[in-house]
């Protein structure tokens, strides 16, 4: 990637993540950047294609959350830099790419690098996954009361990621598909779910203090 076009992205478009919630920081994106390039290591893609997509995923949260895929898609394709090192057929891509991220989306990607932005943003691990809905649950519910909170974190696991969930895993990676079994595994035992829930409420609660 050219060196003007890596810093570009890095201390203009990176740093606008930070004053999203605190799910969607720069230290996700560079986890979704390193996902991406990891994934796209077994396909004949172009990097530099793969890297922007990573950057400018969520970047349409600027913007609102309930379209943000379709807002960072027209972002990504009407940035003035991204058009002096990519043609307009390979903005249309990548703005295609952050538009079909979205796991709930019931048809795949209409590319591959559609397909590997969406796997490379799903970091599923328990952990991530709890740590993250908690994290949302106090941006965007900050009324809600402990218990509700907690309750609001499982179900929207399990109406997720569990065995009937809404989430699609478009390319086969064992990253993934080892991690969606762990989290099948914990929603079967709910009451340890539960306490690890309240865990890191505590600690979420601790943080805003």
């Amino acid at each position: 990637m050219h060196p003007a076009l890596t810093a570009y992205l890095h201390e203009k478009i990176i740093p606008i993540y930070q004053s999203f919630d605190p799910a969607h920081q720069k230290d996700h994106v560079f986890k979704v950047i390193d996902n991406s390039l990891k994934i796209a290591a077994d396909y004949d893609v172009d990097l530099d294609m793969v890297y922007v997509v990573a950057c400018y995923h969520d970047i349409g949260i600027k913007f609102g959350r309930d379209n943000h895929h379709l807002t960072g898609g027209l972002f990504l394709y009407e940035d003035r830099i991204l058009k002096q090192y990519f043609t307009e057929e390979k903005r249309q891509i990548m703005r295609e790419a952050v538009e079909d991220h979205r796991a709930s989306r019931e048809h795949p990607p209409r590319s591959i690098y559609g397909k590997i932005i969406a796997e490379a943003d799903r970091d599923i691990s328990p952990e991530i996954v709890m740590k993250r809905t908690i994290q949302f649950g106090f941006k965007h519910y900050p009324n809600l009361k402990k218990d509700e909170h907690i309750d609001r974190a499982y179900q929207h696991i399990l109406d997720k990621y569990g065995p009937n969930g809404y989430l699609t895993l478009w390319l086969d990676t064992e990253k993934n598909r080892e991690g969606l079994k762990s989290i099948h595994q914990l929603l079967n035992d709910k009451p340890i779910m539960l306490k690890t829930l309240e865990n890191l409420y505590q600690n979420e609660k601790k943080r805003n203090q």
